[in-house]
C-alpha cells in the first residue's frame, strides 16, 4: 500500500528536520584526533633460566600510548562552552583496547567551561597526572617511573566530577569520585575498585588536587591523590578494605637553561593495605637537551625506596628524539633497573623480570599524530 503525503505534511517534516539540525548548526566543531606508537624492545632477565624477550609492547608502545580521540565544544554565550571529550586507548600491535577492553577507556566526560575553568563529570583524570607533565622528562613511556608505580600512567578516575582552572601562571585543580574505577581487570589498566557500593558508600570513593605555578623558564607542582580500597581491588593498587586507603603525593620542578631542561620530583605514598612495607618514596631527576630543533636527548634516574624494607629498585633511563616534523618522530633509547631483596620490577611496564636481579632494555620505534 503507498502512503501519499499532502504538500503540508512534507512541510512539517522538512521543518521538523531543519529544527533537528539546529543544535549541530550551533556547535562550534569537533576535532577526530589520535596518536599511533609502534615499538619493539628487548629485555634481559625475564625468566630464571636467564632468557631474554624481544616484543613489541602493547601497553604504552614505545614513547605515548596510542589513542583516537573525539573532543568539541558549542558556544552558549556570554563566555560559556559546553565541551566534551572520548578517547580510547589502542594496542597497536594487535589492534585492541587497552583500560580494561573498554571503548573511551582513557577519558569521557562532558562538562562546562569559560575564563575561570572546567568542571567536568565522567572519567576522568587524576589531578596528580597533570602534575608529571613538565617535571618527568621521559614522560608515559613503555620504560618509564610508570614501571616503578603502575598506577602513575593509569591516573583515571570513574564516577568523578572534576574542576581545573588556570589564572596568569597558576593553576589550581580537585576532584572527587564515587567509585575509582570501576573495571574488575586489574592490571595496570584498572584498580579493580568500582565502587558505588550502596552496602559501603565509602569504597572505593577517593578525591585528588593539585597546585601549580609555571613561568617561561621555570615551574614547580604539588599533587595529592587517595583513594579508600574495596572489596576485589587489585592487589597492586591499594587495600581490599574500605576502612584502608592508598595515598600519594607529589612534589616537583622544572627548569630550562638554554638548550637544556631539568625536571624532577618525588612521589610519596601511603599504602594501608601493605602491612610490611606501607610508606614508599618514588624520586626522579632527569634532563632533555634540545641538540637541535630535531635532534633530543632524553636521561633520567628514579629510585623506589620502601621504608623499613631492603625490597628497593633503581632505574637509569637513556632515549634519543628524532623530529622528521611536527607529527612524526623516530626514537631509540637504552635503560636498567637494578632490583635488591625480593623487588622483581621490570624495566617496561607488562614485561617480567627475575626476583632480585638487573635487567637491561633497549627499544626503537616510531610514533605519529593527527
Amino acid at each position: 500500500m503507498k502512503h501519499r503525503f499532502s504538500k503540508d505534511m512534507l512541510g512539517m517534516l522538512a521543518a521538523v528536520g531543519i529544527l533537528g539540525s539546529a543544535p549541530a548548526c550551533a556547535q562550534s566543531g569537533v576535532q577526530v584526533y589520535g596518536l599511533i606508537d609502534t615499538a619493539v624492545e628487548h629485555l634481559t632477565n625475564t625468566a630464571p633460566n636467564g632468557a631474554s624477550q624481544t616484543r613489541m609492547p602493547g601497553l604504552s608502545g614505545g614513547q605515548f600510548p596510542s589513542r583516537i580521540g573525539f573532543r568539541g565544544s558549542e558556544e552558549l554565550g556570554g563566555g560559556l562552552k559546553a565541551v566534551f571529550n572520548l578517547e580510547n586507548g589502542l594496542q597497536p600491535d594487535t589492534g585492541g583496547l587497552n583500560q580494561g577492553g573498554r571503548l573511551f577507556g582513557r577519558q569521557a566526560w562532558v562538562g562546562l567551561a569559560g575564563d575561570w575553568g572546567l568542571v567536568s563529570a565522567g572519567r576522568t583524570y587524576s589531578m596528580l597526572y597533570f602534575t608529571m607533565f613538565d617535571t618527568d622528562v621521559i614522560g608515559p613511556a613503555q620504560m618509564s617511573i610508570g614501571a616503578l608505580d603502575l598506577l602513575l600512567p593509569n591516573l583515571r578516575n570513574d564516577n568523578s566530577i572534576s574542576y581545573k582552572g588556570s589564572f596568569k601562571g597558576l593553576t589550581v585543580g580537585a576532584g572527587y569520585t564515587l567509585g575509582r574505577d570501576a573495571s574488575s581487570a586489574g592490571g595496570p589498566s584498572a584498580t579493580g575498585c568500582g565502587g558505588e557500593n550502596a552496602a559501603d558508600h565509602r569504597a572505593c570513593r577517593g578525591w585528588n588536587a593539585m597546585l601549580a605555578y609555571d613561568t617561561k623558564a621555570w615551574g614547580a607542582v604539588a599533587g595529592y591523590d587517595t583513594y579508600n580500597g574495596g572489596p576485589g581491588a587489585a592487589a597492586a593498587f591499594g587495600p581490599a578494605s574500605s576502612a584502608l586507603s592508598d595515598t600519594r603525593w607529589h612534589l616537583g620542578a622544572y627548569g630550562r637553561v638554554g638548550p637544556v631542561k631539568v625536571g624532577g620530583g618525588v612521589f610519596r605514598r601511603n599504602n594501608e593495605g601493605n602491612a610490611l612495607a606501607p610508606r614508599s618514596d618514588l624520586s626522579y631527576l632527569g634532563a632533555s637537551w634540545f641538540v637541535t630543533t630535531a635532534f633530543v636527548l632524553d636521561a633520567q634516574a628514579a629510585r623506589l625506596d620502601f621504608r623499613r624494607s631492603v625490597n628497593d629498585t633503581d632505574m637509569f633511563l637513556l632515549r634519543a628524539n628524532y623530529n622528521f616534523s611536527r607529527r612524526t618522530v623516530a626514537y631509540a633509547g637504552a635503560g636498567k633497573v637494578r632490583n635488591r631483596g625480593s623487588a622483581a620490577v621490570a624495566l617496561s611496564a607488562g614485561a617480567t623480570v627475575v626476583a632480585g636481579s638487573t635487567q637491561d632494555g633497549f627499544t626503537a620505534g616510531i610514533r605519529h599524530s593527527f
